[in-house]
């Protein structure tokens, strides 16, 4: 049973995100957080992102990704909000 206090979201991020420190940059983000979960690349120039923990954080971290470094130039956010928690401990650069 998860906790009702832990949230989880999927975040797909288009734009500049590859090869700028997009994934690194989100693994920080979430860290400082105290989020888990992990950021991978996707075929299609995208990058993937899920994170776990309180909702106030993961709100926080959302609009930090909406930026992202410097280096990256986003163009779109798409967040998807999801019941329950997979489980995943930390955060991991995949």
């Amino acid at each position: 049973m998860s906790d009702p206090k832990t949230f989880r979201v999927t975040i797909t991020v288009s734009g500049r995100v590859k090869g700028v420190g997009y994934r690194q940059f989100t693994a920080a983000e979430a860290t400082r957080l105290g989020l888990d979960g992990y950021a991978k690349n996707l075929r299609d120039g995208r990058v993937e992102v899920r994170l776990e923990g309180d909702r106030e954080h993961i709100e926080t971290a959302i609009g930090r990704l909406r930026i992202g470094p410097s280096s990256a130039r986003v163009e779109a956010v798409d967040v998807r909000w999801q019941d329950g928690t997979s489980g995943i401990r930390g955060f991991k650069v995949e």
